[in-house]
């Protein structure tokens, strides 16, 4: 086991708003030897919970090699490999001039403001940049509310957290080779109040003229209605589109028809969901609250759950 670390000292306190306290011999949990007093100090402050403190005086101090007690200022140590929340990234990067749709605008990131521009405005040595991007709202990875497919449906301001974020989760490994996501092979899953999220492996070709192919996998319409029917709250799809893009759909769109006219957002363009489990972990996948609008790129994550 890693050494650990405890300090002992007299502290003095004096308040801001007046009077003050004082403590002998004074124990604990510390970073490492090499700890400062400033650090020990507000270590201090924090474990027992002060508030308005003008000052803090360490006196005495020594540097004890000894088990921690749980002080509120250090992190607890981690426990066995595995056993730790982990979080898991399933969005691809927004880039200037990427694809995510072959043929629709790509995104292009400048800056409204650079570094050296700014300096005219603040004082010497302080500098800020502030980026500018012009874009499409399906770009990168990115959710689809109802308004997106229904007039009156709500937009991106009007869909609570509830259908976005810290969802418990439900993987659906799509075999090889398989296109069409149907009812049959999401019937095994308990999906109620579960991101149901379609793990086609097709995040493979993102940014490839292969992405945006006919073959690319897809949940069909009687797939979607199954999943509004058993209660789910998301869907998401590693690919280009919840729907059939091929020739033969025609341009009809019955998966997002039916998930979005019951409220139930679709997530598009995820990647990385090779890295997730059966269950065990819960999604998340929240746009800023853009009023008029019924697609956003999101930052989706997975926490996983502690084993």
């Amino acid at each position: 086991m890693d050494n650990q670390w405890r300090a002992q000292f007299d502290a003095e306190v004096t308040f801001a708003n007046g009077g003050g306290l004082r403590t002998d011999g004074f124990r604990l949990d510390v970073p490492g030897p090499d700890t400062a007093d400033d650090e020990l100090a507000a270590l201090f402050v924090r474990h027992l919970g002060l508030l308005m403190v003008a000052e803090v005086r360490i006196t005495g101090r020594t540097t004890i090699e000894e088990p921690h007690k749980g002080g509120r200022g250090v992190a607890a140590r981690p426990g066995p490999e595995g056993s730790s929340r982990r979080l898991v990234e399933l969005s691809h990067v927004v880039t200037d001039g990427m694809t995510t749709l072959p043929g629709w605008p790509a995104p292009r990131i400048t800056e409204w403001l650079t570094r050296e521009a700014s300096r005219a405005n603040y004082a010497p040595g302080t500098e800020f940049q502030v980026g500018r991007i012009d874009m499409i709202a399906n770009t990168g990875t990115y959710v689809d509310t109802p308004a997106h497919r229904f007039a009156d449906g709500a937009d991106l301001a009007a869909t609570g957290l509830e259908r976005l974020a810290d969802l418990p989760g439900v993987l659906v490994r799509v075999p090889a080779g398989t296109r069409a996501v149907d009812r049959l092979l999401l019937a095994p899953y308990e999906v109620a109040g579960h991101a149901v999220l379609l793990h086609t492996g097709w995040s493979a070709h993102f940014g490839t003229d292969r992405y945006g192919a006919p073959e690319a996998p897809y949940l069909t319409g009687d797939g979607a209605r199954a999943l509004v029917d058993a209660g789910a709250a998301l869907v998401g799809i590693d690919s280009i589109n919840i729907d059939d893009m091929s020739p033969a759909a025609a341009g009809e769109r019955p998966a997002h028809s039916a998930l979005l006219a019951a409220g139930v957002p679709v997530v598009e363009h995820l990647t990385g969901l090779d890295a997730l489990p059966p269950t065990g972990f819960r999604f998340t996948a929240a746009p800023p609250m853009v009023a008029g609008m019924g697609t956003f790129p999101v930052r989706a994550f997975a926490v996983l759950d502690p084993t």
